[in-house]
């Protein structure tokens, strides 16, 4: 992206009080100092996150915000009888005695509020995913590195120890030299009807609820409950839950780059509705590693939204397979390993699922001590960019290739436009800018 529109996307989203922020640094660990915390969003995930902080007797939650006055009260009554509210991010950063942000709003604001807080010397949990799209994706890395913020992104899985476990036996060649994972979520979700535009209600701050991104007409079904489903504040499924799934799956696979040909099949299969996203979704990415044969690699995601039936008898799954054997492995707690001819491997790792209180908890010992989170932020970049880039695929109807380096489309300019989004001057341009 050239040097002007990143000025226009950090213009769009940095107020000029903000600019006096400097690199944060590691809490120092002391029993006598708890963190304090802000929660930016405040639905059901981000009360319940609110409630998890919490549990730590060694953080206060200092604020909440949210631009809804209902949710902002939800906030509050998840909060203690100190703690602030706002409605205004910029509000909440301005607290210098602030350590942390919890950045639990829809995807389009992910990464605008995380880098707002780094630009302010926070430390950042956002949840997953990290980025509405591939460049902001990589200004988000930029600031968290260049502001010296510790930025976990909320895959869970990171700090699962059944999964941690599984990837080292899959490192150990437990199954021989990994060459393709393919992961699935399989549920059944709802129809979110077929809206109009109308006039937003007097409790939501619509023109905030947009914030940096292009100013479009409301509409009850793009806001609570169905901006997943939108391309202009969503990533469809294999953003909001598949993304789960997809990094254990490279996780387990073993590759620490972007993917350089991405392939996809998909649409609607099943909701006669507003949704813009696929219900059906297949995409495939292939790694060439060094170039050799030997090096390449494949991940496949595969999604169904209208079934209750899935392999294994779990709607979230990935399998290795492996030039030796075979794993099966699920953030609902299960595992299974094959060796040739597919007999039976017994392997002692503990059944988990899925545990946010382990994530949150590494996030704030990372905080204290300076160490780098299970789930720091270029790999949650990494993971986002694939669901990103499947639903380039599956928009476009092609595939088309990808420079992991530069982190563009090759040769496919309409692709490539969907690497980034163009931004509004939300907040108008900073003084001095």
């Amino acid at each position: 992206m050239p040097s002007s529109n990143r000025r226009q996307f950090l213009q769009s989203t940095t107020a000029g009080t903000l600019s006096l922020a400097a690199s944060a640094q590691a809490v120092a660990g002391s029993a006598v100092s708890p963190l304090r915390v802000a929660l930016v969003g405040c639905g059901g995930r981000g009360t319940y996150l609110a409630g998890v902080f919490q549990s730590n007797p060694q953080v206060t939650l200092s604020w909440v915000c949210d631009v809804d006055t209902g949710r902002l009260a939800r906030g509050k009554r998840a909060g203690r009888d100190h703690t602030r509210t706002s409605n205004d991010i910029r509000e909440v950063l301005r607290d210098e005695t602030l350590d942390a942000v919890i950045v639990a709003t829809p995807d389009h604001w992910h990464a605008p509020a995380s880098i707002l807080a780094c630009e302010a010397g926070k430390h950042v949990y956002v949840e997953k995913p990290c980025s509405h799209n591939i460049r902001e994706g990589r200004l988000l890395v930029e600031s968290a590195h260049r502001n010296k913020c510790i930025v976990q992104h909320g895959t869970q899985v990171r700090s699962t120890t059944m999964m941690i476990d599984a990837v080292k036996l899959l490192r150990s060649g437990i199954i021989g030299d990994v060459k393709v994972s393919k992961a699935w979520n399989i549920q059944r979700r709802g129809n979110i009807g077929k809206g109009k535009p109308g006039t937003p209600p007097s409790t939501l701050d619509y023109n905030n609820w947009v914030g940096p991104a292009e100013m479009i007409p409301y509409q009850a079904n793009r806001v609570h409950g169905g901006w997943h489903w939108w391309y202009h504040f969503g990533t469809g499924d294999m953003g909001n839950d598949g993304v789960h799934d997809i990094d254990y799956a490279r996780w387990g696979l073993g590759v620490t780059t972007h993917p350089s040909l991405i392939s996809a099949a998909g649409g609607k299969f099943f909701f006669d509705d507003d949704q813009q996203f696929p219900d059906t979704q297949q995409v495939a990415f292939q790694y060439p590693g060094n170039g050799g044969v030997e090096d390449q690699k494949m991940l496949i995601y595969e999604q169904r939204l209208w079934s209750t039936n899935y392999p294994h008898n779990v709607d979230s799954g990935v399998e290795f397979y492996g030039t030796a054997g075979q794993m099966f492995l699920s953030r609902r707690g299960k595992i299974a390993v094959y060796g040739p001819r597919n007999k039976r491997i017994d392997v002692k790792v503990v059944p988990e699922e899925q545990n946010a209180e382990k994530h949150v908890a590494n996030f704030l010992h990372c905080v204290r001590t300076g160490t780098t989170p299970n789930a720091e932020i270029e790999i949650g970049h990494l993971t986002t960019s694939l669901c990103h880039l499947g639903n380039m695929a599956n928009r476009l109807g092609r595939s088309f290739r990808f420079d992991p380096r530069t982190e563009r489309v090759i040769d496919d300019k309409d692709a490539d436009a969907l690497v980034a989004r163009r931004y509004r001057e939300h907040w108008g341009t900073p003084r001095g800018a």
